[in-house]
C-alpha cells in the first residue's frame, strides 16, 4: 500500500491535482481512496 499526500498553499490547485492523480491511478488498475480535509469539500464539484 502507498500513501500520497497532496499539499500546498491555498489556490495552488490541490484538489484538481489530487483528483487527476487518483483518476490516473484508478485507470491503471490500482485501488484508490480519495479524501479531502478541506471544510468546503472542493472535491465534490470535481467528481460530480
Amino acid at each position: 500500500m502507498h500513501t500520497l499526500l497532496v499539499t500546498g498553499p491555498g489556490g495552488a490547485g490541490r484538489p484538481t491535482v489530487a483528483a487527476a492523480t487518483a483518476l490516473a491511478a484508478a485507470r491503471a488498475g490500482r485501488r484508490v481512496l480519495l479524501l479531502s480535509g478541506d471544510p468546503g469539500d472542493p472535491l465534490g464539484p470535481l467528481l460530480g
